[in-house]
């Protein structure tokens, strides 16, 4: 090695030693073991608890990595040192300079729960205000508050574990997806306001008076533009945002995991993402989660009631009347609530035949909630004798209810619940009466996974108020092109060449095969109600683009927020997100939203009338 080189290796090391010796720790509160006895380390982090025993005082200092215990002892540790120490609070930020020593009473309970560091040196680097709520794993703190200091939430280890969880979710999406060729493309956030789907936030312009932008609610239409560009495989893990009604569990800003391919048919699109899903199972859980399953839109609603089914469990449906169906178990007896309706329809709950006369008028106080909204309840208890007991005695004898029991394969012990009314409606209550069931039995466990494709959706859904069809998707579907015949004719018996992914009963992604040329768009557009202006005012860009070589082309897209949260077993979005909103849409933490100056709104040419 000549003398330069020398002279820049030694320069290097220099600045290394400077960097090693201005740096506030040596170790993380996580990392020390029985490895390190005898060493001096720095740790630095926040006070969780001070146990003070009079001649002994132990501080356990936190940080995001974990709890080591620090150990002050009179007559081996200094006592100006000890003094000082007991005038520290929860939640002080200190650095502390000690050798780690192994621990006589250890704890399994934390990593670091072999060892113990005995304090030579404290530093306050930052004193604390006695915080609001206690920052441990089960905390005194309620909703409001804690998300009020959110900062401080985050600090506990479930909510902070949450994060993890969701770091690694996107870490290892992007891996699948780059091994795969995909390329992840940033598309704009200031985009074009359109009429179909949810409300739009807008976004007033100052230097255009009069004029808006609008907040994707995805990035639909450029994702389309970068197939026509030829990036044939496109994903992003994105912001969305909706101005949507205050419901629960609902963020007005959200995070999807958004995907398009090119030269593809449905079942490449199944497979790969369902590839996705398997890999994230397999990565993040150590689960290995098996080949999904396929049910049609029309089966999943003939059998559960819901375009989202939790197969996690039976108890699917059985038809006693659909008359569509040439089906009656129910006819000649004079019965009216079964007489009147186009539908009578069941579950069959295992086990439980011994339920009460009270258990049993909860069920039926259930269904009768406005919510729901049925009439009432039939139920058959298919004792374990063999003999029937049931709310419809007056009307059906036993050979009847024998029969009913062979259509629901009822067993001895079981229970018969059965609701009637228009078909719609009676499977939608049904499939609340279900899910109840499910919980009641212990059958809908978060740490059970089940995975559904759902397909061949309705391309379109007509809206009484309107007086139109809309989208059941997008405006973008493609048609299933066995289907297109009746695109004007019977445009309510069109299925959608679309697709839906469901995990233990939530929908977590959802796709299509895309329209990818200019005379079907139009004739979808024309469908829905588009005048040709407005639809070239809103959406000319897209046709035209599809003039120019588009490529067949379709993607999924999966909620991110949901993903996390089913596979952190919570019913939650909020908690794996860093700084989520309330329920009422509000940012509890800076106050949000929240007026803007008279100023402001003179150069956006806003003017407020009634605040």
């Amino acid at each position: 090695m000549n003398d330069k080189n020398m002279q820049l290796l030694t320069s290097r090391l220099q600045f290394l030693t400077k960097v090693l010796n201005a740096m506030l720790r040596t170790h993380t509160c996580g990392e020390l073991r029985l490895s390190h006895v005898n060493q001096t380390v720095t740790l630095t982090g926040w006070i969780q608890r001070i146990r003070d025993k009079g001649g002994i005082l132990w501080i356990d200092l936190r940080d995001r990595y974990g709890i080591t215990q620090l150990v002050l002892e009179e007559g081996v540790t200094e006592q100006a040192l000890i003094e000082r120490a007991r005038s520290f609070g929860r939640e002080y930020v200190i650095r502390a300079t000690g050798k780690v020593a192994e621990r006589l009473s250890k704890n399994d309970k934390l990593a670091t729960g072999d060892v113990e560091v005995r304090v030579g040196d404290l530093e306050v680097l930052n004193p604390s205000k006695v915080p609001p709520f206690t920052i441990e794993d089960e905390s005194d703190g309620g909703d409001d508050l804690r998300m009020k200091y959110r900062y401080l939430d985050l600090r506990r280890n479930p909510v902070r574990q949450n994060l993890e969880l969701r770091h690694q979710m996107a870490r290892q999406t992007r891996a699948y997806l780059d091994n795969l060729n995909f390329i992840e493309v940033e598309t704009p956030v200031l985009i074009k306001s359109t009429p179909e789907g949810a409300r739009d936030f807008v976004v007033p312009s100052r230097l255009h008076p009069g004029q808006f932008y609008a907040l994707p609610q995805s990035p639909q239409t450029f994702k389309q533009l970068l197939m026509v560009s030829g990036f044939d495989r496109y994903y992003q893990i994105v912001k969305c945002f909706r101005d949507e009604d205050f419901r629960a569990d609902r963020q007005p800003e959200f995070t999807q995991i958004d995907c398009e391919m090119s030269f593809v048919t449905q079942e490449d699109i199944l497979n790969t993402f369902e590839g996705l899903i398997r890999h994230l199972f397999k990565t993040v859980k150590g689960i290995e989660l098996p080949p999904v399953p396929r049910m049609t839109y029309d089966d999943a609603m003939r059998l559960y009631g819901s375009d989202k089914p939790d197969i996690r469990f039976g108890m699917p449906f059985v038809e006693l009347k659909n008359p569509t169906a040439g089906i009656d178990f129910t006819s000649g007896r004079n019965f009216g609530a079964f007489d009147g309706s186009d539908l009578v329809v069941g579950i069959c709950a295992p086990g439980c035949a011994g339920y009460s006369r009270k258990q049993l008028d909860e069920l039926t106080d259930y269904v009768k909630r406005p919510q729901i909204g049925a009439k009432g309840l039939v139920y058959v208890q298919y004792k374990t004798d063999g003999t029937f007991k049931s709310s419809v005695d007056k009307f059906y004898s036993t050979d009847d209810l024998k029969k009913w029991a062979e259509r629901f394969g009822a067993k001895p012990g079981d229970l018969m619940l059965v609701l009637a009314g228009e078909k719609q409606t009676a499977r939608k209550q049904l499939n609340e009466l279900r899910l109840l069931m499910g919980d009641k039995l212990g059958l809908r466990k978060k740490d059970d996974y089940a995975a559904l494709w759902v397909l061949d959706f309705p391309l379109l859904e007509w809206d009484e108020e309107t007086k139109r069809y809309h989208a059941m998707h997008h405006p973008f579907t493609s048609p299933k092109s066995e289907d297109l015949h009746m695109l004007e004719t019977e445009p309510g018996k069109v299925r959608a060449n679309a697709y839906d992914m469901v995990l233990n009963g939530t929908e977590i992604g959802g796709g299509s095969i895309r329209i990818h040329d200019r005379p079907t768009q139009q004739r979808m557009f024309k469908l829905l109600g588009f005048s040709d202006e407005e639809a070239r005012r809103q959406f000319g860009f897209l046709m035209e683009a599809f003039e120019y070589g588009a490529p067949p082309h379709g993607g999924i897209a999966f909620g991110f927020d949901r993903l996390c949260a089913l596979f952190g077993g919570s019913d939650s979005i909020r908690d794996f997100i860093a700084f989520p909103k309330n329920n009422a849409g509000r940012d509890m933490m800076i106050d949000t939203p929240s007026p803007v100056s008279e100023e402001q709104l003179k150069e956006l040419h806003i003017r407020v009338v009634n605040p």
